[in-house]
């Protein structure tokens, strides 16, 4: 059995990895911390766990086999500061920290892009998590940038749930703002974008073209959404890219390249990425999809964990979704 520990229990990704791990036949939860809920049991913050677990917060990590860092952006070098984590301990770390500066005193950070990086996954010790939009962006044009088909530039536009907000509420997360609305935030210049850029010169790609990225707030509670768009150079046909895509995710248990158009309920839920891809007017055009909450976040770093400790990596993510 791995030990476990959660650094930051009680919010969205911390309650996501709960409920993943709880379920997880590998698994044995040694600790889940946080600074202001000590000593509250979980079912009291997560109340759908009720009758799942007896656990309660605590601030003591513990001695885990690994720890997972859900402790929001900027935080974990802090964390790791303060509190010394032993050599012997795996990290993954789902906020920022780690994804564009890798390195932490003796620890090397590998970046958790499980379709990229899956042989360097599994001799890992410390993962920096992709961020979720990072996840359904990449997902879009790493077969492309891996034979250097990005020449052009890629327009993106993507929605987010809002639950990719955290939980802590703020103007543009309550319900009053987020109900019967749409709205645009950090246009051109979100923080997803240098780990996204970094990522596709890494999968091939050497000197990459604009990158145009207008991420938007949905009134949904999880889930993205991308519509990613670049000129197709017609080096190959249409059907021989679709055919590309589907043989580059052959091996990957949750990246799927469906041949109709799709829709955000098919993989809510889930950990899976679908793809569809089109041609229009000398445009590729390319729909990628994943739950925020799980292949953006707690689902890819239990996918993480499992490659990390010589699992299956589908093991405990065989999740049910929710088609209606």
């Amino acid at each position: 059995m791995i030990n476990v520990s959660i650094a930051g229990g009680t919010g969205y990704t911390g309650g996501e990895l709960l409920r993943l791990l709880l379920n997880h036949p590998q698994v044995k939860i040694d600790s889940v911390t946080s600074t202001r809920s000590v000593g509250v049991p979980i079912a009291d913050i997560h109340r759908d766990l009720l009758g799942e677990t007896n656990l309660r917060f605590t601030d003591k990590v513990g001695h885990p086999d690994v720890i997972f860092l859900c402790l929001g952006h900027g935080i974990s070098r802090t964390f790791l500061q303060e509190n010394p984590i032993a050599e012997s301990c795996k990290i993954i770390d789902l906020g920022s920290d780690f994804r564009n500066n890798p390195v932490f005193g003796n620890r090397e950070f590998v970046f958790g892009l499980c379709e990229l990086n899956k042989e360097k996954i599994r001799k890992a010790h410390n993962i920096a998590n992709p961020g979720c939009f990072a996840t359904s962006i990449l997902l879009a044009l790493i077969p492309l940038a891996s034979i250097n088909k990005l020449s052009d530039a890629v327009h993106i536009h993507a929605i987010t749930g809002s639950t990719g907000a955290g939980k802590k509420l703020t103007e543009t997360t309550h319900f009053s703002y987020r109900a019967s609305n749409i709205s645009i935030y950090k246009p051109f210049t979100h923080q997803h974008l240098n780990e996204i850029k970094r990522t596709l010169v890494d999968a091939g790609n050497p000197t990459l073209p604009e990158i145009n990225f207008i991420p938007m707030r949905g009134n949904f509670t999880r889930g993205i959404f991308a519509s990613i768009y670049t000129k197709w150079d017609g080096s190959m046909s249409e059907a021989e890219t679709i055919d590309f895509y589907k043989q580059f995710y052959e091996t990957s248990p949750f990246v799927f390249v469906s041949d109709a158009p799709l829709s955000l309920k098919e993989v809510v839920n889930t950990n899976k990425g679908l793809l569809h891809i089109e041609f229009h007017n000398g445009y590729i055009h390319i729909t990628s999809i994943i739950d925020n909450l799980l292949k953006g976040a707690s689902g890819q770093a239990v996918q993480n964990m499992n490659l990390m400790f010589g699992l299956d990596e589908i093991t405990g993510l065989k999740l049910k979704g929710s088609a209606f």
